[in-house]
């Protein structure tokens, strides 16, 4: 796959929509919607970590504070206890007390469901935010972490320098029906195969459509 100019944004379009096809088939059976405040601490939690340990660590603050109202109630030092797994557990834990206290106090214990109120949460950025539209209220939004970024451009379906042009860049060149799972599907190609370094061209489903896969595996 090239990279293309304007007045080919119909052939760069269905070179797009090929390679996610491809993508779709063998990961989107992984992108699945939960309860928002599931969704929520778990997103929080899996920052600057890994799947294994979100998921133990998500597991244990779920099990004794199911929602909002016993997390807003809870001792942050019980908290970082049972999310210590996932690693920077003290700020973490803030975060999720903090979130759970203003969830309670503004929203009625409910999550948000609009980004702008989202973002307004401690510790939630564009990525969280987004994540929890998608797989906690099944919006159509877009969700980039450095996976999403990364292979994007490697793939030439973005080219851009930082998460916010991608995201952008995204919703401009990928049709809709895409955007949900996206991340999910972008994060499990790119740790089974398009990992940042030693990808394995070899057994890459869409090699043979990307324009980095000569230069990686040379």
């Amino acid at each position: 796959m090239m990279r293309l100019h304007e007045g080919d944004a119909m052939s760069r379009e269905r070179e797009i929509t090929r390679v996610l096809d491809i993508l779709f088939e063998h990961y989107a059976h992984e992108c699945h919607t939960d309860e928002p405040f599931r969704v929520l601490v778990s997103t929080i939690i899996s920052q600057r970590t890994t799947d294994a340990n979100m998921l133990v660590a998500s597991k244990r603050l779920l099990h004794e504070y199911p929602d909002a109202e016993s997390l807003a109630m809870a001792d942050i030092g019980r908290v970082a206890e049972l999310i210590k797994p996932s690693g920077v557990f003290r700020i973490k834990a803030e975060r999720l007390v903090g979130c759970a206290r203003i969830l309670v106090a503004k929203h009625g214990g409910d999550v948000p469901s609009t980004l702008d109120e989202l973002l307004a949460l401690p510790g939630v950025g564009r990525k969280t935010a987004n994540c929890v539209l998608s797989y906690g209220f099944g919006e159509d939004a877009v969700a980039v972490d450095t996976h999403v970024h990364r292979i994007s451009n490697r793939l030439g379906i973005t080219h851009s320098n930082s998460v916010e042009k991608t995201e952008k860049q995204i919703k401009s060149h990928v049709p809709r029906r895409y955007w949900r799972c996206y991340n999910i599907v972008f994060v499990r190609f790119g740790q089974q195969v398009c990992r940042p370094t030693k990808p394995r061209c070899n057994v890459c489903p869409v090699a043979h459509m990307c324009p980095s896969s000569k230069l990686l595996s040379g």
